[in-house]
């Protein structure tokens, strides 16, 4: 079955909560993580599913005097909302502190023989255009190159709220990370949380890794 591409993995949420005081933000940015609640608890819910151990959570943390993210293993849905209310968003977020640890942590993982068989699946939960895109984008073609197949590794982002400079740039880098960034293989898949139903998470988790 094409599910059992889900199976035998590792799945890391990476929850990139930028403060709504500290940029110029869209009308509702405010309350959308409050909104997007349950979309978030249902896909977090749906990883932990295909992920029985606990998935690894990276949240984005003003506390955490060694970066910008503050990370916790063997994560399940029930500690959540908990997760959250310690830790507030920072000043100034680097998304790439979260999303290179993670991907430097899956492949000494890998050379280590400590991952799954069908490897890793990384949510990236974000509201609002990352300031360090480019090197976003190189991150994410550097790993590309480390691959020995395409469904190894997948990066989900999932946008919260509309702002629209963030969609463009998810858009950009759904679309253009082989033709125009020269990745190795197409390993991204974005789109807006709101627009994904709950009977549709598995779809998307699949459009991951298999874009």
């Amino acid at each position: 079955m094409v599910e059992s591409l889900l199976e035998n993995r590792d799945y890391i949420v990476i929850a990139a909560k930028t403060a709504a005081s500290v940029l110029p933000t869209s009308p509702g940015f405010a309350n959308s993580w409050v909104a997007a609640h349950d979309a978030v608890l249902a896909l977090v819910s749906k990883c932990e599913e295909l992920d029985p151990d606990g998935i690894t959570l990276y949240i984005s943390s003003r506390q955490d005097s060694s970066g910008s993210f503050k990370q916790y293993k063997k994560v399940t849905p029930d500690k959540l909302g908990q997760f959250f209310e310690a830790n507030y968003p920072p000043e100034s977020l680097n998304l790439l502190d979260g999303l290179q640890t993670a991907l430097d942590d899956y492949f000494e993982r890998k050379a280590a023989g400590q991952t799954k068989p069908n490897g890793e699946i990384i949510i990236v939960l974000i509201d609002g255009e990352p300031r360090d895109r480019m090197t976003i984008v190189k991150a994410i073609v550097s790993a590309t190159q480390k691959m020995e197949h395409d469904h190894e590794l997948g990066i989900g982002f999932a946008q919260i709220g509309n702002d629209l400079i963030a969609r463009g740039f998810l858009a950009a880098l759904d679309e253009d990370l082989r033709s125009k960034a020269g990745a190795k293989f197409d390993i991204v898949n974005t789109r807006v949380l709101e627009t994904i139903g709950t009977n549709c998470l598995t779809e998307f988790l699949l459009d991951i890794v298999r874009d």
